[in-house]
C-alpha cells in the first residue's frame, strides 16, 4: 500500500475507506469487511452518525487481534456548530468515546463554514455564523491545543479553497497537514493540488468515484456519471481493470489519497486492488483531459439568502 508521508515520520495509507452516507447497522460490518482484507485508513465525520457503531467494530478488531491500533489511521471531522474554541475538544472527545479511541491520527475542519452552536443543518441564514464574527484562525488554536494534548497527532481541514487555505498558512502554528476536497477526473484541482503540494499540504479525495450512492435528492437530473465516461471505460476495458479501479489508480498516481465508500465486501476489495494499478503514461494523459469543475458536492446548502456565505466565497 503506497503511503502520504508526515513530518513526523508517520505514514497514511493512501487508500482508505469512506464512512459518509454509510448506512447504520451496515456500517459496523463494512468496517469489520475492510479490516479483515487489508484496509488500514478509516475516515469518519461526527455528522456522518455512525461513528458509535464504527466505534464497536474497531474495538472489536483490536480486542481479537485482527489489527493493533498502532496499524490504523482513523481520521475524522470537527462540525460546523462546534467552530467556537471553546467547544473543539468537547467536540473531539464525543468523537475519541463514540469511536472508542484514546486518540485520533488526524482531525479536521469539515468545512470552512460556522453554525450557531446546537445547528445541525442550517435552515436559514440566522443558524450561519460569518467568518468574521468566529475566525477560521481562532478554531484552529483550539485544534493545535488537541495536538498538545495528545487528544489527535495531526490535523487539517476538508473543503478549503486556495483563498481560506492560504490565509490559515500564514496564521497557524501547526501547519494543516491535509485538504480533503472533492477530487475525481471531473474535477481535478490542479491549480489546488499545485498550491498545496508547493505549502506541504497533502490531498485526500472524497467522492473519488463521482458519488455513485449519491442520494437521490442530492443528484440534479442530467448529472454526469463518472464510471460510464467513455474515456475511463474503454481504458478499464484495455487494462483488465473495472472503471472504479482505474478512476481510483489515475487518482493515486497522481499522489493524492483516496476514500472510496462500499458496505459490500466484493466492492470493498474491488477497491483496495485498485492500490497496485500502475496505469500507462497515456491513460494518465487521456484521464488528464476529461477535467470540466464539476462539483457533485458544491456546497449550495451552505448558501442561505441574506446568509455570510456565497459559491464564490467558498471555493475561491
Amino acid at each position: 500500500m503506497k503511503t502520504l508521508p508526515f513530518d513526523d515520520g508517520a505514514a497514511m495509507p493512501m487508500l482508505g475507506l469512506g464512512t459518509w452516507n454509510a448506512p447504520p447497522g451496515e456500517v459496523g460490518a463494512a468496517v469489520t469487511a475492510a479490516l479483515q482484507l487489508g484496509y488500514r485508513h478509516i475516515d469518519c465525520a461526527a455528522i456522518y452518525g455512525n461513528e458509535a457503531e464504527i466505534g464497536e467494530a474497531l474495538a472489536a478488531a483490536i480486542r481479537s487481534g485482527l489489527v493493533k491500533r498502532e496499524e490504523l489511521w482513523i481520521t475524522s471531522k470537527l462540525w460546523n456548530n462546534a467552530h467556537a474554541p471553546e467547544d473543539v475538544a468537547p467536540a473531539l472527545e464525543r468523537t475519541l468515546a463514540d469511536l472508542q479511541l484514546e486518540h485520533l491520527d488526524l482531525y479536521l475542519i469539515h468545512w470552512p463554514v460556522a453554525f450557531r452552536p446546537g445547528v445541525v443543518m442550517p435552515e436559514g441564514a440566522d443558524d450561519l455564523v460569518s467568518l468574521e464574527t468566529l475566525p477560521i484562525a481562532a478554531t484552529w488554536a483550539a485544534m493545535e491545543a488537541a495536538v498538545d494534548g495528545g487528544l489527535c497527532r495531526h490535523i487539517g481541514v476538508s473543503n478549503f479553497g486556495m483563498v481560506t487555505l492560504r490565509s490559515l498558512l500564514g496564521q497557524a502554528r501547526i501547519r494543516p497537514a491535509m485538504n480533503q476536497v472533492e477530487l475525481h477526473p471531473y474535477l481535478q484541482q490542479k491549480g489546488l493540488f499545485a498550491f498545496c503540494e508547493a505549502h506541504g499540504v497533502h490531498l485526500t479525495g472524497y467522492s473519488p468515484l463521482g458519488t455513485p450512492g449519491l442520494p437521490p435528492q442530492m443528484r440534479p437530473p442530467g448529472q454526469p456519471v463518472l464510471l460510464e465516461d467513455p474515456t475511463i471505460t474503454a481504458i478499464a476495458t484495455r487494462r483488465g481493470l473495472t472503471p472504479a479501479q482505474v478512476v481510483l489508480g489515475w487518482a493515486l498516481q497522481r499522489g493524492t489519497a483516496v476514500i472510496p465508500k462500499s458496505v459490500s465486501p466484493a466492492r470493498l476489495a474491488e477497491n483496495l486492488a485498485a492500490a497496485e494499478v500502475e496505469l500507462a503514461p497515456e491513460d494518465m494523459e487521456a484521464i488528464d483531459g476529461l477535467d470540466r469543475s464539476h462539483r457533485f458536492i458544491d456546497g449550495t446548502f451552505w448558501v442561505k439568502e441574506g446568509g455570510p456565505y456565497t459559491l464564490e466565497s467558498l471555493w475561491a
